[in-house]
Protein backbone atom coordinates (compact mmCIF):
# COMPACT_ATOMS: atom_id res chain seq x y z
CA UNK A 1 0.00 0.00 0.00
CA UNK A 2 0.98 3.62 -0.40
CA UNK A 3 0.74 5.25 3.01
CA UNK A 4 0.71 8.92 3.98
CA UNK A 5 2.42 9.30 7.37
CA UNK A 6 1.49 12.63 8.93
CA UNK A 7 4.16 13.57 11.47
CA UNK A 8 6.38 10.89 9.93
CA UNK A 9 9.61 12.74 10.72
CA UNK A 10 8.88 12.73 14.45
CA UNK A 11 9.89 10.21 17.08
CA UNK A 12 7.18 7.55 16.74
CA UNK A 13 6.35 8.39 13.14
CA UNK A 14 9.92 7.87 11.90
CA UNK A 15 10.19 4.46 13.55
CA UNK A 16 6.85 3.49 12.03
CA UNK A 17 8.07 4.50 8.57
CA UNK A 18 10.87 1.96 8.94
CA UNK A 19 8.42 -0.77 9.92
CA UNK A 20 6.14 0.09 6.99
CA UNK A 21 9.04 -0.17 4.55
CA UNK A 22 10.16 -3.50 6.02
CA UNK A 23 6.74 -4.91 5.13
CA UNK A 24 6.84 -3.61 1.59
CA UNK A 25 4.63 -0.53 1.92
CA UNK A 26 5.44 2.76 0.17
CA UNK A 27 5.77 5.78 2.45
CA UNK A 28 5.14 9.49 1.89
CA UNK A 29 5.77 11.82 4.84
CA UNK A 30 3.94 15.05 5.64
CA UNK A 31 5.46 16.95 8.56
CA UNK A 32 5.45 20.58 9.66
CA UNK A 33 8.89 20.35 11.26
CA UNK A 34 7.67 21.74 14.59
CA UNK A 35 8.69 18.62 16.55
CA UNK A 36 11.08 17.06 14.05
CA UNK A 37 14.28 17.59 12.08
CA UNK A 38 15.02 17.37 8.34
CA UNK A 39 18.06 15.29 9.33
CA UNK A 40 15.67 12.40 9.88
CA UNK A 41 15.08 11.96 6.15
CA UNK A 42 18.57 10.86 5.02
CA UNK A 43 18.74 8.54 8.01
CA UNK A 44 15.41 7.01 7.10
CA UNK A 45 16.66 6.52 3.56
CA UNK A 46 19.60 4.50 4.91
CA UNK A 47 17.35 2.37 7.09
CA UNK A 48 14.57 1.88 4.53
CA UNK A 49 16.80 1.38 1.52
CA UNK A 50 14.62 3.63 -0.61
CA UNK A 51 14.18 7.38 -1.24
CA UNK A 52 11.91 9.10 1.26
CA UNK A 53 9.51 11.80 0.14
CA UNK A 54 9.05 14.56 2.75
CA UNK A 55 6.49 17.33 2.32
CA UNK A 56 6.63 20.28 4.72
CA UNK A 57 2.94 20.65 5.48
CA UNK A 58 0.99 21.87 8.47
CA UNK A 59 -2.12 19.74 8.91
CA UNK A 60 -4.22 22.90 9.11
CA UNK A 61 -3.18 23.93 5.57
CA UNK A 62 -6.16 22.83 3.48
CA UNK A 63 -4.67 23.76 0.11
CA UNK A 64 -1.35 22.02 0.76
CA UNK A 65 -3.10 18.84 1.91
CA UNK A 66 -5.46 18.90 -1.07
CA UNK A 67 -2.49 19.21 -3.42
CA UNK A 68 -0.70 16.33 -1.73
CA UNK A 69 -3.74 14.04 -1.98
CA UNK A 70 -4.21 15.07 -5.61
CA UNK A 71 -0.59 14.12 -6.41
CA UNK A 72 -0.76 10.65 -4.84
CA UNK A 73 -3.30 7.86 -4.59
CA UNK A 74 -3.01 6.91 -0.94
CA UNK A 75 -4.45 3.70 0.41
CA UNK A 76 -4.36 4.84 4.03
CA UNK A 77 -3.16 7.56 6.41
CA UNK A 78 -1.23 7.22 9.67
CA UNK A 79 -1.75 10.35 11.76
CA UNK A 80 0.97 11.23 14.31
CA UNK A 81 1.05 14.99 13.75
CA UNK A 82 0.35 16.78 17.04
CA UNK A 83 1.78 18.95 19.77
CA UNK A 84 2.39 16.48 22.58
CA UNK A 85 3.63 17.88 25.91
CA UNK A 86 1.16 17.67 28.79
CA UNK A 87 2.66 20.53 30.80
CA UNK A 88 2.98 22.75 27.76
CA UNK A 89 -0.66 22.10 26.89
CA UNK A 90 -1.70 23.48 30.27
CA UNK A 91 0.16 26.70 29.52
CA UNK A 92 -1.00 26.98 25.89
CA UNK A 93 -4.35 25.19 25.63
CA UNK A 94 -5.65 27.16 22.65
CA UNK A 95 -2.58 26.34 20.57
CA UNK A 96 -3.05 22.65 21.35
CA UNK A 97 -6.75 22.79 20.47
CA UNK A 98 -5.99 24.60 17.22
CA UNK A 99 -3.10 22.39 16.15
CA UNK A 100 -4.30 18.97 17.28
CA UNK A 101 -8.06 19.24 16.84
CA UNK A 102 -8.28 21.64 13.90
CA UNK A 103 -5.45 19.79 12.16
CA UNK A 104 -7.29 16.49 12.54
CA UNK A 105 -10.51 17.99 11.15
CA UNK A 106 -8.73 19.38 8.07
CA UNK A 107 -6.96 16.06 7.51
CA UNK A 108 -10.24 14.13 7.73
CA UNK A 109 -11.83 16.52 5.24
CA UNK A 110 -8.90 16.06 2.84
CA UNK A 111 -9.16 12.28 3.17
CA UNK A 112 -12.90 12.37 2.50
CA UNK A 113 -12.48 14.60 -0.55
CA UNK A 114 -9.80 12.26 -1.93
CA UNK A 115 -11.76 9.10 -1.19
CA UNK A 116 -9.19 7.77 1.32
CA UNK A 117 -11.11 5.95 4.04
CA UNK A 118 -8.54 4.19 6.21
CA UNK A 119 -6.91 5.95 9.14
CA UNK A 120 -4.61 4.86 11.96
CA UNK A 121 -4.74 7.51 14.68
CA UNK A 122 -2.00 8.05 17.25
CA UNK A 123 -4.01 8.47 20.42
CA UNK A 124 -2.82 8.26 24.02
CA UNK A 125 -3.49 6.65 27.38
CA UNK A 126 -4.01 10.20 28.69
CA UNK A 127 -7.64 9.78 27.60
CA UNK A 128 -8.08 7.65 30.75
CA UNK A 129 -6.93 10.43 33.09
CA UNK A 130 -6.25 8.89 36.50
CA UNK A 131 -7.66 5.36 36.06
CA UNK A 132 -9.82 3.90 38.80
CA UNK A 133 -8.04 0.55 38.52
CA UNK A 134 -5.10 -1.10 36.78
CA UNK A 135 -4.32 -2.69 34.45
CA UNK A 136 -6.27 -0.30 32.24
CA UNK A 137 -8.69 -1.85 29.75
CA UNK A 138 -10.25 -0.17 26.75
CA UNK A 139 -13.64 0.01 28.49
CA UNK A 140 -12.22 2.06 31.37
CA UNK A 141 -13.79 5.45 31.98
CA UNK A 142 -12.53 8.35 29.87
CA UNK A 143 -11.66 11.34 32.03
CA UNK A 144 -8.99 13.63 30.65
CA UNK A 145 -7.04 15.79 33.09
CA UNK A 146 -5.18 18.19 30.78
CA UNK A 147 -5.64 19.95 27.41
CA UNK A 148 -3.32 17.53 25.58
CA UNK A 149 -5.40 14.55 26.67
CA UNK A 150 -8.55 16.45 25.73
CA UNK A 151 -7.29 16.94 22.17
CA UNK A 152 -6.72 13.19 21.82
CA UNK A 153 -10.17 12.33 23.19
CA UNK A 154 -11.92 14.92 21.02
CA UNK A 155 -10.04 13.64 17.95
CA UNK A 156 -11.14 10.08 18.74
CA UNK A 157 -14.74 11.27 19.04
CA UNK A 158 -14.56 13.17 15.76
CA UNK A 159 -13.16 10.10 14.03
CA UNK A 160 -15.88 7.96 15.58
CA UNK A 161 -18.58 10.32 14.34
CA UNK A 162 -17.13 10.15 10.83
CA UNK A 163 -17.13 6.34 10.95
CA UNK A 164 -20.82 6.48 11.92
CA UNK A 165 -21.70 8.95 9.18
CA UNK A 166 -19.68 7.13 6.51
CA UNK A 167 -20.05 3.36 6.88
CA UNK A 168 -17.11 2.82 4.49
CA UNK A 169 -14.65 4.78 6.69
CA UNK A 170 -12.39 2.66 8.91
CA UNK A 171 -10.18 3.88 11.75
CA UNK A 172 -7.84 2.38 14.31
CA UNK A 173 -7.39 4.41 17.51
CA UNK A 174 -4.21 3.32 19.26
CA UNK A 175 -3.95 4.38 22.90
CA UNK A 176 -0.39 3.92 24.01
CA UNK A 177 1.31 4.50 27.27
CA UNK A 178 4.99 5.59 27.57
CA UNK A 179 7.10 5.14 24.41
CA UNK A 180 10.86 4.95 25.03
CA UNK A 181 13.98 3.55 23.37
CA UNK A 182 15.26 3.97 19.82
CA UNK A 183 16.06 2.03 16.67
CA UNK A 184 18.84 -0.50 17.24
CA UNK A 185 21.01 1.23 14.61
CA UNK A 186 21.21 4.38 16.73
CA UNK A 187 20.34 6.42 13.62
CA UNK A 188 16.91 7.58 14.79
CA UNK A 189 15.59 8.23 18.27
CA UNK A 190 13.87 10.71 20.55
CA UNK A 191 15.17 14.27 20.22
CA UNK A 192 12.99 16.59 22.32
CA UNK A 193 12.89 20.29 21.56
CA UNK A 194 14.07 22.17 24.62
CA UNK A 195 13.87 20.63 28.08
CA UNK A 196 12.60 17.05 27.96
CA UNK A 197 9.13 16.55 29.39
CA UNK A 198 9.41 12.74 29.57
CA UNK A 199 11.51 10.63 31.90
CA UNK A 200 13.72 8.62 29.54
CA UNK A 201 15.10 11.51 27.43
CA UNK A 202 15.82 13.42 30.64
CA UNK A 203 17.77 10.44 31.99
CA UNK A 204 19.64 10.26 28.68
CA UNK A 205 20.64 13.91 28.84
CA UNK A 206 21.82 13.49 32.43
CA UNK A 207 23.89 10.50 31.31
CA UNK A 208 25.71 12.52 28.61
CA UNK A 209 26.30 15.43 30.98
CA UNK A 210 23.81 17.89 29.50
CA UNK A 211 21.66 17.91 32.62
CA UNK A 212 22.97 17.86 36.16
CA UNK A 213 20.39 15.88 38.07
CA UNK A 214 17.10 14.05 37.80
CA UNK A 215 14.26 15.07 40.07
CA UNK A 216 12.03 12.21 41.21
CA UNK A 217 8.62 13.43 42.28
CA UNK A 218 7.75 11.46 45.38
CA UNK A 219 9.00 8.24 46.97
CA UNK A 220 6.05 7.52 49.25
CA UNK A 221 3.62 5.90 46.80
CA UNK A 222 2.34 2.37 47.57
CA UNK A 223 4.71 0.85 44.97
CA UNK A 224 7.74 -1.42 45.01
CA UNK A 225 10.13 1.41 45.92
CA UNK A 226 7.76 4.30 46.60
CA UNK A 227 8.21 5.95 43.20
CA UNK A 228 5.58 6.19 40.48
CA UNK A 229 5.04 3.16 38.25
CA UNK A 230 4.31 3.45 34.51
CA UNK A 231 4.06 1.17 31.49
CA UNK A 232 7.07 1.83 29.25
CA UNK A 233 6.91 0.42 25.73
CA UNK A 234 9.79 0.20 23.26
CA UNK A 235 9.19 2.52 20.31
CA UNK A 236 10.01 -0.29 17.85
CA UNK A 237 7.31 -2.48 19.40
CA UNK A 238 4.96 0.49 19.20
CA UNK A 239 5.82 1.16 15.54
CA UNK A 240 5.22 -2.50 14.71
CA UNK A 241 1.79 -2.27 16.36
CA UNK A 242 0.79 0.59 14.05
CA UNK A 243 1.51 -1.52 10.99
CA UNK A 244 -0.26 -4.50 12.55
CA UNK A 245 -3.31 -2.30 13.18
CA UNK A 246 -3.26 -0.96 9.62
CA UNK A 247 -3.07 -4.44 8.12
CA UNK A 248 -5.74 -5.79 10.48
CA UNK A 249 -8.07 -2.92 9.62
CA UNK A 250 -7.66 -3.57 5.91
CA UNK A 251 -7.80 -7.36 6.18
CA UNK A 252 -10.90 -7.49 8.38
CA UNK A 253 -12.52 -4.29 7.07
CA UNK A 254 -13.25 -3.01 10.57
CA UNK A 255 -12.49 -0.17 12.95
CA UNK A 256 -10.84 -0.76 16.30
CA UNK A 257 -9.58 0.88 19.49
CA UNK A 258 -6.80 -0.80 21.44
CA UNK A 259 -4.33 -0.12 24.23
CA UNK A 260 -0.65 -0.59 23.49
CA UNK A 261 1.62 -1.40 26.41
CA UNK A 262 3.59 -4.21 27.96
CA UNK A 263 1.04 -4.86 30.68
CA UNK A 264 3.76 -4.45 33.32
CA UNK A 265 4.66 -1.39 35.36
CA UNK A 266 8.19 -0.11 35.93
CA UNK A 267 8.96 2.39 38.69
CA UNK A 268 11.00 5.54 38.16
CA UNK A 269 13.92 4.14 40.15
CA UNK A 270 13.72 0.77 38.40
CA UNK A 271 14.07 2.61 35.09
CA UNK A 272 16.97 4.67 36.43
CA UNK A 273 18.81 1.56 37.63
CA UNK A 274 18.16 -0.27 34.35
CA UNK A 275 19.61 2.68 32.46
CA UNK A 276 22.67 2.70 34.71
CA UNK A 277 23.24 -0.98 33.90
CA UNK A 278 22.85 -0.35 30.18
CA UNK A 279 25.04 2.75 30.01
CA UNK A 280 27.59 2.19 32.74
CA UNK A 281 26.84 5.76 33.82
CA UNK A 282 25.70 6.94 37.24
CA UNK A 283 22.44 8.89 37.12
CA UNK A 284 22.28 11.35 40.03
CA UNK A 285 18.77 11.97 41.25
CA UNK A 286 16.99 13.80 44.04
CA UNK A 287 13.71 12.94 45.70
CA UNK A 288 11.34 15.90 45.93
CA UNK A 289 7.64 16.41 46.61
CA UNK A 290 4.97 14.65 44.62
CA UNK A 291 3.35 16.43 41.70
CA UNK A 292 -0.39 17.08 42.07
CA UNK A 293 -2.48 14.60 40.11
CA UNK A 294 0.20 11.95 39.62
CA UNK A 295 -1.17 8.43 40.07
CA UNK A 296 0.83 5.79 41.93
CA UNK A 297 0.71 3.22 39.13
CA UNK A 298 -0.69 3.17 35.59
CA UNK A 299 -0.17 0.32 33.15
CA UNK A 300 -2.08 -1.26 30.29
CA UNK A 301 -4.05 -4.40 29.80
CA UNK A 302 -2.81 -5.32 26.29
CA UNK A 303 -5.07 -8.38 25.91
CA UNK A 304 -7.27 -6.85 23.21
CA UNK A 305 -4.27 -5.86 21.09
CA UNK A 306 -3.01 -9.42 21.32
CA UNK A 307 -6.39 -10.89 20.40
CA UNK A 308 -7.22 -8.46 17.58
CA UNK A 309 -3.82 -7.73 16.09
CA UNK A 310 -1.76 -10.72 17.14
CA UNK A 311 0.60 -8.15 18.68
CA UNK A 312 2.49 -8.16 21.92
CA UNK A 313 5.46 -6.18 23.23
CA UNK A 314 8.68 -8.13 22.70
CA UNK A 315 11.42 -5.80 23.99
CA UNK A 316 11.97 -5.47 27.75
CA UNK A 317 13.13 -2.54 29.84
CA UNK A 318 16.80 -3.48 29.48
CA UNK A 319 16.48 -3.36 25.68
CA UNK A 320 14.68 -0.01 25.96
CA UNK A 321 17.55 1.43 27.98
CA UNK A 322 20.30 -0.08 25.81
CA UNK A 323 18.76 1.33 22.64
CA UNK A 324 18.03 4.72 24.19
CA UNK A 325 21.63 4.96 25.40
CA UNK A 326 23.02 3.89 22.02
CA UNK A 327 21.00 6.65 20.33
CA UNK A 328 22.01 9.30 22.88
CA UNK A 329 25.69 8.35 23.00
CA UNK A 330 25.93 8.30 19.19
CA UNK A 331 23.95 11.55 18.92
CA UNK A 332 24.63 13.59 22.08
CA UNK A 333 23.07 16.64 20.44
CA UNK A 334 20.27 14.73 18.78
CA UNK A 335 19.80 15.59 15.11
CA UNK A 336 21.50 18.96 15.53
CA UNK A 337 24.64 19.72 13.54
CA UNK A 338 25.80 22.14 16.25
CA UNK A 339 26.12 21.32 19.97
CA UNK A 340 22.97 21.57 22.02
CA UNK A 341 22.91 24.63 24.23
CA UNK A 342 21.30 23.79 27.51
CA UNK A 343 20.12 26.70 29.60
CA UNK A 344 21.39 26.86 33.15
CA UNK A 345 19.00 24.73 35.20
CA UNK A 346 16.59 26.38 37.53
CA UNK A 347 17.19 25.35 41.10
CA UNK A 348 14.81 24.74 43.94
CA UNK A 349 15.20 23.70 47.51
CA UNK A 350 13.86 20.19 47.90
CA UNK A 351 11.80 19.74 51.05
CA UNK A 352 13.31 16.29 51.64
CA UNK A 353 16.82 17.34 52.61
CA UNK A 354 17.34 20.91 51.45
CA UNK A 355 19.68 20.01 48.57
CA UNK A 356 19.65 22.37 45.59
CA UNK A 357 18.88 20.48 42.44
CA UNK A 358 17.96 21.04 38.81
CA UNK A 359 14.28 21.61 38.17
CA UNK A 360 13.66 18.52 36.09
CA UNK A 361 11.78 15.27 36.64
Amino acid sequence: MRILVCGGAGYIGSHTCVQLAERGHQVVIADSGVNSSPQVVPRLKRLMGTPVSLHRIDMRDRHALASLFAAHRFDAVLHFAALKAVGDSCRRPLEYFDNNISGTIVLLQAMQDAGVRRLVFSSSATVYGEPESVPVREDAGLQVMNPYGRTKLVAEQLIGDLCTADPSFRAANLRYFNPVGAHTSGLIGEDPCGEPTNLMPYICQVAVGQRECLRVFGNDYPTVDGTGVRDYIHVVDLARAHVDALECMVREDRSLTVNLGTGHGVSVLELVHAFERASGRHIPYEIVDRRPGDAAAVFADPTLARNLLGWRAELDVDAMCRDAWRWQSMNPDGYRTTPRRVAAPRVRRARTDGARVADAY
